[in-house]
């Protein structure tokens, strides 16, 4: 029996099939055009999104040698907002990306009017541009006719999984799971449904938003003719949440970090909604049977795009495996610190207008020292998550970090992170975990995976990072960080 995993990730889209011990037996990628029509926005072309994962999963159905696909789970880019036609399937705009910036000054106005807590005590998250609904609101608002459409039932919203679900099942079937419904900024996430009064605020009409289900659920069918027959979609998360999944952290006080584009911490709350007084969001883990066990979240912005902006903005590698051997030819008597806030700060600053800056430099300062700065601010970005976690949850205690994503190969970068933290990093062997994530919530819906307790015990080791950085140099170094970071945040 065998399982297809859809990862529909922000700058490529991924197909995975699985054993039914969750072993990868065969996958593919496709890498798709990233939009910037302005600075502060950030665009993908819908059909992208869509010929991407359709091909992959064909892909990686053929090289695993055709096998019969059992079921099929979705992980996703969270946040990214698209609005389409309910008749034809077509987009009335490209898909707004959860990096976008262009509702700052919408957010910034409902701040003014006095709705932040409003939108904490519902919704768990922050009035931030990051979140779907402000860009649902644009959208209605800029393209022509769309308001009059979306209020006569005409137009559909979703995130990148309800996107999917809606193509694959030939339109039969809008609906998402709780994990991404938690991160539009319009679902009450203690009553679990779509919030009456945040449509009303931001003026969505409620009969845009789609079914919200179990993320291990029966989302639909997909249609015969794209895999040559029907097969049943029965887990989507998040693509954190998915991680989250995958790193088997089911107990409450577990913490996991994946270094994707940007970064995101998640840490296990269990049934409890905690909410912060650190700016960090309350969201959903995951949800089974109708209960959601909730999670502290830290996102930050930039971290594996970093590594982008050395190879495509500075053009000093070639390409992103080059960039362990480049910082470690490091000026070691130079402290430079890179503080990446290239589409704002994220948790737990939340500062969308913040901009990027280097500290430090000096006549001798080069690539070397920018590579080496570059992976040092990944480290210093989740320290600050980490803080403001265990100021809002002091119960979560001194918890080992799991890791996982394409900068967790990076030795350097997650020995410093072990250093900066002054804790150990576990690396797991499979490091596919929000893949794997979403497979095991299909598999699981399926009866072809185990439960939760099983699967845990399965979760297998790679590799611990034990700090050995001294205290007087980590907390001279953080201090230095924290200096930068408020620089930043005066300009």
């Amino acid at each position: 029996m065998t399982i297809l995993a859809m990862d529909q990730g922000t700058t490529s889209s991924r197909a995975l099939v699985f054993s039914d011990d969750l072993q990868v037996l065969a996958s593919g990628q496709q890498e798709f055009a990233q939009h910037f029509p302005r600075s502060g926005w950030v665009e993908h072309d819908a059909d992208d999104i869509w010929t991407t994962s359709a091909a992959t999963a064909r892909a990686a159905i053929e090289k695993a040698g055709n096998p019969r696909i059992d079921a099929i789970g979705i992980t996703n880019q969270r946040e990214t907002a698209l609005v389409w036609d309910r008749k034809t399937g077509q987009p009335i705009h490209r898909a707004i990306v959860w990096q976008d910036r262009r509702t700052a000054d919408l957010c910034a106005q409902l701040k003014d009017q006095g709705h932040e807590d409003l939108v904490r005590d519902t919704t768990g998250l922050l009035l931030d541009p990051y979140f779907s609904a402000t860009k649902i609101a644009w959208l209605l608002d800029h393209v022509d006719g769309a308001r009059e459409r979306a209020e006569a039932g005409e137009l559909a919203f979703g995130t990148v999984d309800s996107f999917l679900i809606w193509k694959l099942t030939g339109g039969r079937a809008h609906v998402t799971d709780a994990t991404n419904a938690a991160r539009t900024m319009l679902y009450d996430i203690r009553k679990g449904r779509w919030s009456e009064e945040m449509c009303r605020l931001l003026d969505i009409p409620r009969a845009m938003l789609p079914e919200v289900l179990d993320s291990a659920a029966e989302f639909g069918m997909t249609r015969a003719d794209l895999f040559g027959r029907e097969i049943p979609i029965l887990g989507v998360a998040g693509d954190q949440q998915a991680a989250t999944v995958g790193q088997a952290c089911f107990a409450p006080g577990m913490l996991k970090s994946t270094y994707g584009t940007g970064c995101f911490a998640l840490l296990n709350t269990g049934e409890r909604a905690v909410r912060s007084d650190n700016r960090l969001l309350t969201t959903i883990a995951y949800q089974l049977d109708g209960q959601p066990t909730y999670a502290l979240e830290g996102s930050i912005f930039i971290a594996g795009a970093v590594v982008q902006w050395l190879r495509d903005g500075l053009k000093i590698i070639r390409q992103a495996g080059e960039t362990q051997a480049l910082a470690a030819q490091a000026d070691a008597g130079q402290d430079i610190i890179m503080v990446p806030a290239f589409t704002g700060l994220g948790a737990p600053y939340w500062a969308p207008s913040a901009r990027g800056a280097i500290f430090g430099l000096t006549r001798n300062t080069g690539p070397a020292e920018f590579a080496r700065a570059a992976l040092e601010s990944v480290g210093f970005q989740t320290r600050d998550l980490l803080e403001a976690m265990r100021a809002d949850w002091p119960d979560a205690g001194e918890a080992v970090l799991r890791v996982d994503g394409g900068m967790t190969a990076s030795e350097p970068a997650m020995q410093f992170l072990a250093d900066i933290l002054g804790a150990p990093v576990d690396r797991p062997k499979n490091t596919e975990t929000t893949a794997q994530g979403a497979a095991w919530l299909a598999g699981f819906r399926a009866g072809i995976c185990p439960g939760p307790r099983e699967y845990a015990r399965d979760w297998q080791l790679d590799r611990r990072f034990r700090p050995g950085m001294d205290d007087g140099t980590r907390d001279q170094r953080y201090s230095a960080w924290k200096r930068a970071v408020q620089a930043v945040l005066a300009v």
